[in-house]
């Protein structure tokens, strides 16, 4: 019987894809190219492909807005702030104060990522957050075959960051966006082979992966990661690596897309 896969490609958007982007990858370009040319080559054995968009207010907590220093201004990109940092006064967040302070202390408790933020990237509704042009096409010639593709929306939620497309990295009680997204993971059930692929590979990618390997294991093992497909944040590829370890030693299959 022939086997049934589906796709899932992690935040395919400009922002990250487009050497204009707020917050562009390097490699990505590349990436994408690759990633097309696995679609239109494969496209009559994909089943289903899934996209999940990463999708932004401009006041996130992951965005200088929503912090100022003492002297009112906001923190640069690529800043890390930390719970004592804010405990200290030496960032001050603008809205919804207590949550923000717990939200630091519970991720800083989790212990995975730190709080880094971000340029504003992939707003609601905006150019950085529309999925790459050119995987946009291959997508349009895979669905004129019959099929459609799922787009799946995450981190509109604007107090926790939402890096893995299966929750929030702190879900939030009364904010179902922020939970486990068991729909989800029943449809990628249905498939016998889950391919994976995307930006960021330290981040979004990885988290994904990360996820699935803690809340769905057995959807987990049916993945295979696309490794030229994604990329890292630059300088930041240390903060998958144990991820991508873990998947390996658990039998996770991994596969350039030509030999997929």
């Amino acid at each position: 019987m022939k086997a049934k896969n589906a796709l899932l490609i992690i935040d395919p958007q400009y922002d990250f894809c487009n050497p204009q982007g707020a917050l562009f990858v390097p490699g990505a370009v590349e990436d994408m190219q690759r990633l097309s040319q696995f679609i239109t080559r494969k496209g009559d054995e994909l089943a289903q492909i899934f996209v999940t968009i990463d999708s932004h207010p401009v006041n996130d907590i992951s965005h200088p807005n929503f912090w100022r220093d003492s002297q009112g201004n906001p923190p640069p990109p690529f800043t890390q702030i930390t719970l004592a940092e804010v405990k200290e006064g030496r960032w001050i967040p603008r809205f919804e104060a207590e949550k923000a302070t717990q939200y630091l202390a519970d991720l800083e408790a989790q212990g995975q990522f730190p709080h880094f933020i971000w340029p504003e990237h992939c707003l609601m509704h905006s150019k950085g957050g529309a999925i790459d042009d050119m995987l946009m096409e291959a997508l349009r010639q895979w669905a004129r075959s019959g099929k459609q593709y799922i787009a799946v929306e995450k981190g509109t939620y604007p107090l926790t960051e939402h890096f893995g497309i299966f929750q929030a990295q702190i879900p939030v009680a009364d904010r179902p966006e922020t939970q486990l997204n068991t729909s989800l993971i029943e449809a990628l059930m249905n498939y016998d082979n889950v391919y994976l692929a995307g930006e960021a590979k330290s981040h979004c990618v990885a988290t994904s992966l990360k996820q699935a390997m803690d809340y769905a294991p057995a959807l987990a093992q049916k993945m295979i990661v696309l490794t030229d497909c994604m990329s890292d944040v630059t300088g930041l590829g240390h903060l998958g690596e144990p991820i991508y370890a873990e998947a390996k030693a658990k039998g996770i299959r991994f596969a350039a897309s030509s030999n997929a």
